[in-house]
């Protein structure tokens, strides 16, 4: 018996219950792990509360995707992982199929990175789904190159500060957004090379300067709503507008867009784009691991919680006051 996080209906984080349960022995392709850290993500949030973009099938039902820990058991035709090894798993597989969030967890090995040596648990959790959407994204998707331009907003959440790192990696310019000015020192602390108080600050005009009134060639857009429009108004000609994330909560007006405006592509992008394509993922996997042995990615852990307080953890996560990563630690 292991210890697991369910809910049985949608909700708040009360409905989080920990419950023994049986874990089994992994099938084929499958791995099991013994769970040292948990990322927490905003899509376990959502999934919980009946909000994602995929819905709960069944009850109990269970959650998470991200987690660090060692391999302790193997399915039939799995072959480049051994028992004890150190590992991590990416987000690759439905909340309605798996879950990490327990003692012990059995995944698909097609979802498991082995961890690079000196990376501890609790980054091993915190790195994998941030610094990969960011990668995918901008990379991948976008074709991002030295010297265009990145506004991004969200920029305190782990995937934005990512991004900066990412950004600022690959030659170009990171430009951050926030609501007020409280996490502005800590994101130029991250690298950003410009942070833009949204609630006191002409975004358009001082996104023009920064880029001698070319515009940005890429908005990262974690918010979308009823802002998208004016965000998609600082993409330079034939830039891109890539829209990973729904924060506000709110339908966006799209088409809303001038048709006078410059020529851009406004494009979603969700992080399966890349975990769930191989090619994809390798390369993702070792720029993300290369960016961690050079120092030039260092993942932001704003604050751990034991697995007992799986409820307290969901709570802090919807108060939006965190920067970077929420961890959930695992004693066994």
């Amino acid at each position: 018996m292991t210890e697991t996080v369910r809910f049985h209906e949608l909700g708040g984080p009360e409905v989080l219950r920990l419950e023994d349960i049986a874990v089994g022995e992994p099938g084929p392709g499958e791995v099991r792990i013994l769970v040292d850290a948990i990322g927490v993500n905003r899509a376990e949030v959502l999934f919980r509360s009946g909000h994602y973009i995929e819905s709960v099938t069944r009850f109990p039902a269970r959650l998470g995707t991200e987690a660090a820990g060692v391999v302790e058991a193997v399915g039939h035709g799995v072959t480049g992982l051994r028992i004890g090894q150190p590992v991590s798993t990416v987000p690759a597989f439905s909340q309605n199929d798996y879950g990490v969030y327990a003692e012990r967890a059995i995944v698909p090995a097609a979802a498991v990175l082995r961890r690079p040596e000196g990376l501890g648990a609790v980054d091993g959790a915190a790195v994998w789904m941030p610094y990969v959407t960011a990668y995918g994204a901008l990379v991948e998707v976008g074709g991002m190159r030295p010297g265009d331009t990145v506004v991004l907003n969200a920029a305190s959440s782990s995937v934005g500060l990512a991004a900066i790192q990412v950004v600022d990696r690959m030659g170009a310019v990171p430009i951050a957004l926030t609501r007020t000015a409280a996490k502005k020192d800590a994101l130029l602390k991250q690298g950003a090379a410009e942070v833009i108080v949204t609630e006191s600050e002409d975004i358009a005009g001082r996104v023009m300067d920064a880029t001698g009134g070319r515009g940005a060639e890429f908005v990262f857009d974690a918010v979308a709503g009823p802002g998208l429009a004016e965000l998609a108004g600082l993409v330079a000609p034939e830039g891109t507008h890539l829209v990973y994330g729904a924060l506000s909560g709110e339908p966006t007006p799209y088409p809303g867009i001038d048709l006078g405006m410059p020529a851009l592509s406004i494009r979603t992008y969700t992080l399966y784009e890349t975990t769930q394509r191989p090619e994809r993922l390798r390369r993702a996997a070792a720029f993300v691991a290369s960016g961690l042995r050079s120092g030039a990615f260092r993942p932001v852990v704003d604050r751990t919680f034991e697995l007992a307080e799986v409820v307290e953890a969901h709570r802090y996560m919807e108060s939006n006051a965190q920067i970077g990563k929420i961890v959930i630690t695992v004693t066994h």
